[in-house]
């Protein structure tokens, strides 16, 4: 009878065990699909482990964003990312923001193929990171082109005589910190800043020339820091294409061999906690019905026009 007893808790103890085993088999095929379906992380953007079409979006004001730059490096790196999809659209921002995004997606070309599909802007420093794809899709209507550096200051010094302010300095030479706006722009300080504007400007013009084989002079408009509409661009040979994103991985499948079938997946620079003023975009955004996450795109896109220094390749219709 004791033995008949014993048999039978230890058949209950053995099915525990399997129902155990069973439950973590099923958690690690569960962790291991997520990881396959899933594509994109919140916290950095790794892309999956499948093989697929990597899509990095550049939107908003550039500048010189160094997580931006570490997420195109990682995807050069990453094995499982057969070809990419630049997502552009934005107006651009300061030049040596559009520089660092040229530089790092030529690195990147180097080891996959990469295109450009144009949104709704893709003008100054945007078209500096479209020059450095493979091919360049445009909508019909992407406004682009700008191809130009602007050096702005103000000056206040009526302003100050108005509120009898009289700025001072100490300077080691005539053209330290100059232009200011606390002080009258003298020949000597436009005729540097000009020089240093046309330098970049050269700079610029010649990244078109060689990127898309063209005489810059050649295309109307294009040296006076015209914008294009896509059909103008692709005309003048600013860009490739009209198409979108099918177009772009139809022409990544049939020209550089990209298999076919692969999903596209979106890869994000690693977030950071927006903090209080995060929390209260989004009290304000609720408590106006509003989508937090706009509100807070919008200050993020307000805090970097103000931020703009330096030479800038930035575009915008001028509202009266």
């Amino acid at each position: 009878m004791s033995l008949d007893v014993e048999r039978v808790v230890e058949r209950r103890r053995l099915k525990r065990r399997v129902s155990v085993w069973r439950i973590a088999a099923v958690l690690l095929a569960v962790l291991f699909l997520g990881s396959l379906l899933m594509g994109t992380s919140q916290t950095g953007g790794s892309g999956g482990i499948l093989p697929h079409v990597a899509r990095i979006s550049i939107n908003g004001v550039i500048t010189n964003d160094r997580k931006m730059i570490d997420l195109i490096d990682r995807v050069g790196k990453a094995s499982q990312v057969k070809a990419v999809i630049v997502e552009v659209n934005s107006p651009g921002g300061t030049t040596t923001g559009g520089e660092a995004l040229y530089d790092a997606i030529r690195r990147l070309s180097e080891k996959k193929p990469v295109v450009a599909t144009c949104g709704t802007l893709a003008t100054s420093a945007a078209y500096i990171v479209a020059l450095a794809t493979d091919r360049i899709f445009v909508y019909g209507n992407t406004i682009t082109g700008s191809v130009g550096v602007v050096f702005q200051w103000a000056n206040v010094t009526e302003l100050m005589k108005t509120l009898g302010i009289q700025f001072e300095d100490v300077k080691s030479g005539s053209l330290k910190a100059v232009p200011s706006p606390f002080e009258p722009t003298t020949e000597e300080a436009r005729e540097v800043t000009e020089e240093m504007v046309n330098d970049a400007m050269d700079w610029f013009v010649g990244l078109v020339k060689t990127r898309r084989e063209i005489r810059p002079d050649a295309v109307p408009g294009l040296t006076k820091g015209r914008i294009y509409s896509g059909r103008q661009a692709v005309e003048y040979l600013l860009a490739d294409q009209i198409g979108d994103e099918r177009a772009a991985r139809a022409w990544l499948v049939k020209e550089r061999g990209v298999q076919t079938g692969l999903r596209v997946r979106q890869w994000k620079p690693a977030t950071e906690d927006t903090g209080f003023l995060g929390l209260a975009a989004d009290t304000v955004a609720t408590a106006f019905g509003l989508s937090g996450s706009s509100v807070s795109a919008w200050l993020d896109e307000a805090t970097a026009v103000l931020e703009l220094d330096g030479l800038v390749s930035v575009w915008h219709p001028v509202s009266n």
